[in-house]
């Protein structure tokens, strides 16, 4: 990367609670670290100060020189992005790049992603499009392959690339009218990039990839995101803006997003600037709204009309587990306290699976809920058919 002037996090490789925390010293808390060989992010963990690390150390299997843990700067509210790509050896083609919806931290295959993108601007589509070209010439990439990259502080990070075909192939061959694996399948049977026309063109619609989380099937696993890929399948909203792709994504999901009703929010301080103005959008919509004692407070504060909820350590009744059972809560907003919370809320989170109670565990989802109720209510919403929106990519 360093030869082909990318930027990507510093990092390091140590076999020892000593080395990892030089390294971390070195980088900079908060790191991302993980076992050398992983599969869907197994093992992969956000370490905030030198008790974490120790204790991650501590738990490692078999840590040796041979097999030693990676450290990686952690780019804290970053946005990530993907490109699918097909290449040559020579060429390479993005038919679009995505634009992850949760914020960095969040393993990829657990992320929704809008395709194209609709918040990144120009700069940084053409900056990875070319970061992307650099990679598959210097790897000589025959065929399909995907690179994970990290917007933070407007510079463009690569955090992976894969020399191989992604799990949001058929997505992006979908929205985008391209096949891609059949065209990779000609590439590498010799045909070149040039031969074929390929170019980039405006898509007129978006589509919001959704993924499918097993957590229903098992009731005491904490449904949270984190580096480690827990979902088990994907699906697809397609409609002309962001808001209704969202919107259709959650149905395809079986998570259906509530058109009225109450709201209950409960986040960590960290996330209550970024959920302020969700909160007063789901205001403006009729929801009432009601959350927990701190949350309550900051949004009052802040001008939003919110009832108190009562944890169940704080031994009122009814608390947030009898206001879900009652069926009065219609979505939940609840980000994780961390392992170092003096009271877990995931008895919350458990709840909201058990009595089938829409829920988002990360503001970024919280705020694309709002967007999508929005834009579901104001009557845009309809049918198309996938030929009718590849008619209009221009």
């Amino acid at each position: 990367m360093e030869k082909m002037g990318i930027a990507m996090p510093e990092s390091g490789m140590a076999a020892s609670f000593e080395e990892a925390r030089q390294i971390a010293v070195r980088i900079g808390y908060p790191v991302m670290v993980r076992p050398s060989f992983v599969l869907g992010g197994r093992g992969m963990e956000v370490v905030h100060d030198d008790q974490m690390l120790k204790q991650y150390v501590n738990a490692a299997v078999d840590l040796t020189p041979e097999r030693p843990i990676l450290i990686d700067r952690f780019l804290a509210n970053a946005i990530e992005a993907e490109a699918d790509a097909l290449a040559d050896g020579i060429d390479a083609f993005v038919p679009a790049v995505m634009e992850h919806i949760e914020l960095a931290g969040i393993h990829s295959g657990d992320s929704a992603c809008a395709i194209p993108p609709v918040t990144l601007n120009e700069r940084h589509i053409k900056t990875i499009e070319e970061y992307t070209l650099r990679i598959s010439r210097e790897l000589k990439v025959c065929g399909v392959m995907n690179i994970q990259y990290a917007i933070c502080e407007d510079k463009v990070y690569i955090l992976e690339a894969n020399p191989r075909a992604s799990r949001t192939v058929p997505l992006v061959s979908k929205v985008c009218n391209v096949s891609m694996a059949r065209i990779a399948t000609q590439l590498m049977l010799g045909k070149k990039l040039a031969d074929l026309g390929l170019k980039r063109k405006t898509i007129p619609h978006v589509g919001v990839k959704e993924v499918v989380l097993p957590f229903n099937m098992f009731p005491e696993v904490d449904p949270i995101l984190g580096p480690e890929m827990r979902s088990t399948g994907e699906v697809l909203g397609m409609a002309p803006t962001f808001g209704l792709a969202y919107f259709k994504s959650q149905e395809a999901a079986q998570s259906p997003l509530p058109l009225e009703g109450t709201v209950f929010v409960s986040v960590t301080d960290d996330d209550k600037p970024s959920i302020l103005e969700t909160a007063r959008k789901f205001q403006e919509l009729g929801f009432r709204i009601k959350a927990t004692g701190g949350t309550c407070a900051y949004l009052r504060q802040n001008g939003v009309k919110a009832e108190v909820s009562y944890k169940v350590h704080e031994l009122q009744r009814p608390n947030i587990v009898d206001e879900i059972k009652s069926n009065e809560i219609q979505l939940i907003i609840n980000t994780p306290i961390g392992k170092m919370g003096a009271h877990d809320d995931a008895y919350i989170r458990k709840a909201a699976i058990k009595y089938r109670i829409p829920y988002v565990t990360t503001t970024a989802a919280a705020h694309a809920s709002v967007v999508g109720i929005t834009e579901y209510r104001s009557g845009r919403a309809g049918v198309r058919s996938l030929q009718a929106y590849h008619r209009d990519i221009r």
